[in-house]
């Protein structure tokens, strides 16, 4: 059941406005303990033409003003006690994108049964992992990967970019 629902503006457009939901959910059948599950959605920021290119800066820009808007929210579910908020699909870089115009927007997140350099190439990724850290809750986010293919492999797309994967981390 729903223990809160707020609109939850910080500053944007009326047409901008996001909600969240706090779930309490049992561990067990009998269990004393409970965890709370913050479930939030908000109106994403996205460039202007979704068909063109950006470049890596501006996909970046946006990129951090969704973070930023995440961020408000990552505070006020662990401020009312959440243990874990889920954020949806796309809410960091948007999702009606080709190969070639999501590009800028997606990060190599790093494999860590692989490497363990901690996200050297991956700024959001790192924003979001000191936000869970600092504010003692688990953040569920959705991202875009992308693997280095070598043309050989007959998976790897004929634009010869890289493997491309949407995940949520």
């Amino acid at each position: 059941f729903i223990i809160d629902s707020f609109p939850f503006y910080m500053g944007l457009p009326e047409t901008c406005g996001s909600a969240m939901l706090l779930v309490p959910s049992a561990l067990g059948a009998c269990a004393l303990d409970t965890d709370l599950a913050a479930v939030y959605e908000h109106n994403v920021v996205l460039q202007e033409a979704i068909e063109v290119p950006v470049s890596p800066e501006e996909a970046m820009m946006l990129m951090e003003k969704n973070t930023a808007i995440l961020e408000a929210t990552i505070k006020e579910a662990a401020r009312q006690g959440a243990h874990i908020i889920v954020t949806p699909e796309g809410d960091i870089c948007g999702w009606v994108f080709t190969r070639e115009t999501i590009y800028p927007n997606i990060e190599d997140i790093p494999d860590p049964q692989v490497s363990w350099i901690l996200f050297a190439p991956s700024p959001i990724l790192e924003r979001l992992s000191c936000l869970a850290r600092n504010n003692s809750i688990y953040v569920v986010a959705n991202m875009r990967d992308k693997k280095p293919c070598n043309s050989s492999d007959p998976r790897c797309p004929g634009d010869g970019h890289s493997l491309q994967y949407q995940c949520s981390l």
